[in-house]
């Protein structure tokens, strides 16, 4: 395993973190056995970062880490998450420290190093989006925002560093919010379905969400990234581009919505040309995000143990060759097939 430096922090994080949210569903819907050997092994492996959230089946796999935490017996580089909701609006300060706290009894730990607002950033606060509250500029930075909240919790010391998340997020508001300088770790939505975050938009693709290369800027400011969805919720895999269904483990919208699975698996496959004796799609997926060292580190989500070592056997793989990334280009050119389901696609998520 390799490591690279989380932004200007100071601390050096693997780069592949286990993630543990629904959409893998491995520490929400696994064994405790088959969770266990699972974290065993990413130790051995060399991950050190683990990402979690309350969201993430409703604090279970919170506990499920912090259980494992306390039979081991290791602690790693530790990120969570709060999501405000509609009805906090009017005390976002208080329903962040309240949510942290939660956690941190679910963990069994005193602090995190990470805490994130998982609500994406807009430029005002928008409560019509399913499924997501996109919380505005004010309300991130505004007097009983949710900053103060954080700042209230590193004061107390139960945090070290703050983050946001970037799913469907409005770019603008992503580059305000960093050149604060107040925030240390984002995650970020970068793969082969939307690249947007880490290359220009390429000339005729049709993205959902232009980010607008904010990979970049981040580097520029020493702000530490973690990709989230890098198999693109699970459809760039060889299992899924040859007809395969969703694991039995596997949730979050793309399993509660069978045709939007099909749309997005079908949206995967004109990049199945990456995969070949010797590389799987996802083995092609991981490194397409590793070669780029804006990248901190790539959160896997793993509902089976060969995911996990999949993931993980890509940390120090060689870049994609100049002739796939030409290749990939024109597939992003082609508009990778006609993509005219947004509205699906976001309720669905």
């Amino acid at each position: 395993m390799r490591y690279r430096m989380m932004g200007a922090t100071g601390i050096r994080v693997s780069e592949v973190g286990f993630g543990s949210g629904d959409n893998a569903g491995l520490l929400v819907k696994g064994e405790p056995r088959e969770q266990l050997e699972a974290i065993e092994r990413a130790l051995e492996l060399g991950i050190n970062y683990f990402d979690t959230s309350p969201d993430y089946g409703k604090g279970l796999a919170e506990t499920n880490i912090g259980k494992a935490m306390r039979e081991i017996g290791f602690r790693p580089v530790l990120a969570t998450k709060v999501e405000v909701m509609p009805d906090e609006l009017d005390h976002i300060a208080d329903a962040v420290v309240e949510s942290l706290e939660e956690s941190l009894e679910r963990l069994q730990v005193d602090y995190v190093d990470v805490l994130q607002i998982h609500n994406p950033p807009s430029i005002e606060t928008d409560t019509t989006v399913p499924g997501w509250l996109h919380l505005g500029l004010d309300d991130y930075l505004g007097p009983g925002g949710a900053l103060e909240g954080m700042e209230r919790l590193r004061r107390a010391g139960k945090t070290r560093f703050f983050g946001f998340a970037n799913e469907d997020a409005n770019a603008d508001a992503v580059m305000a919010l960093m050149e604060t300088g107040e925030f240390h770790m984002l995650n970020v939505w970068y793969d082969l379905l939307n690249p947007t975050a880490g290359l220009p938009t390429p000339d005729g693709l049709d993205v959902q969400h232009d980010y607008g290369q904010f990979l970049r800027r981040a580097q520029e400011l020493g702000i530490g990234t973690a990709v989230i969805r890098p198999l693109g919720g699970g459809v760039l895999t060889d299992h899924a581009v040859s007809g395969g269904g969703r694991h039995a483990l596997a949730g979050g919208g793309l399993t509660r919505n069978a045709d939007m699975y099909q749309a997005m698996v079908e949206r995967a496959r004109p990049f199945a040309f990456l995969s070949r004796p010797g590389q799987t799609l996802s083995q092609a997926a991981y490194r397409f995000i590793l070669q780029d060292d804006a990248v901190t580190t790539v959160l896997g989500g793993f509902s089976e143990m060969s995911h996990l070592e999949e993931a993980a056997g890509c940390s120090g793989a060689p870049p994609i060759s100049d002739e796939d990334m030409a290749r990939l280009d024109m597939v992003w050119r082609s508009n990778v097939g006609k993509w005219d389901q947004e509205e699906q696609f976001i309720s669905g998520l």
